[in-house]
């Protein structure tokens, strides 16, 4: 399992832990100081991750659209920030 620390440049710290299995998510935790509303969309976007391919791209992507969708906002870190952090665990 890897895990990763990452301050978002004039922003909040993300730290993940993540488990891979080949190039692909198999379970990923994210925690840290940002806020997340609603709350409880963050164990839904931990489940929307499982699966997607190990790279940045596709991880900020799946991260985007799961905002759009669901009409939860991040504040103090956005999409892509949280895809570096991702990739940084691995």
């Amino acid at each position: 399992m890897g895990s990763s620390t990452y301050k978002v440049p004039g922003g909040k710290l993300l730290k993940i832990r993540l488990k891979t299995v080949g190039y692909k998510i198999e379970k990923v935790t994210i925690m840290g100081d940002f806020f997340l509303h609603p709350e409880d969309a963050l164990s839904d976007l931990e489940e929307r991750l499982k699966g997607v391919y190990l790279e940045s791209s596709s991880i900020k992507s799946v991260i985007a659209d799961f905002l759009s969708k669901s009409g939860t906002q991040i504040i103090g870190a956005d999409p892509a920030d949280i895809a570096t952090a991702i990739m940084m665990a691995v």
